[in-house]
């Protein structure tokens, strides 16, 4: 049963379990990719519901509302490209998808598809679009650990799904 719903999302009770579904999407991207000289590209912005600027994968939703789309049937790689090209300023040669499973399984019904971008090549400056404020790190794998804790002590928080891909990239090779 539909409790609410707003332009975004809606809350659904079912069976006494309540959480959230998107309105007009047909699924959530990330992306994990790494450069030529072995940096992973991470962006980071501030999220309200936290408080706080985060440190992110690049990612975003498969929608007809960022094609122009009527339906919301945007296939799930052109999604993950665009995003990629907006937020970062990267292009990708190629975009694996690699993995897939939920980003919250308790409070929302988002099944996050992760892709893996290669032969990258930057073309923009990225920031993401006229309602987003991201800005891009390129991060050298051997000092990321070391970055990280200096993001946690300036107050940023790390999303865990970047250490799923540096798990997934660690046993790539």
């Amino acid at each position: 049963m539909t409790l609410y719903e707003g332009k975004f999302k809606r809350l659904i009770d079912q069976s006494g379990w309540e959480f959230t579904e998107r309105v007009r999407c047909s699924g959530v991207v990330a992306i994990l990719a790494q450069t030529n000289e072995g940096k992973i590209v991470l962006v980071e912005q501030y999220r309200i519901p936290v408080g706080k600027n985060v440190i992110e994968l690049p990612a975003g939703l498969a929608d007809g509302a960022n094609t122009g789309r009527k339906d919301c049937d945007e296939p799930l790689e052109e999604a993950a490209r665009r995003e990629f090209l907006e937020e970062t300023g990267f292009t990708a040669d190629h975009m694996d998808r690699i993995l897939e499973g939920p980003a919250n399984s308790s409070s929302n019904s988002d099944i996050i598809v992760l892709f893996y971008a290669r032969g990258l090549r930057k073309i923009s400056k990225g920031g993401g679009d006229h309602t987003e404020s991201i800005t891009v790190h390129e991060v050298s794998l051997q000092n990321i650990d070391q970055w990280f804790c200096d993001m946690q002590k300036n107050g940023k928080l790390i999303d865990p799904k970047i250490y799923a891909g540096l798990y997934w990239l660690k046993n790539q090779k």
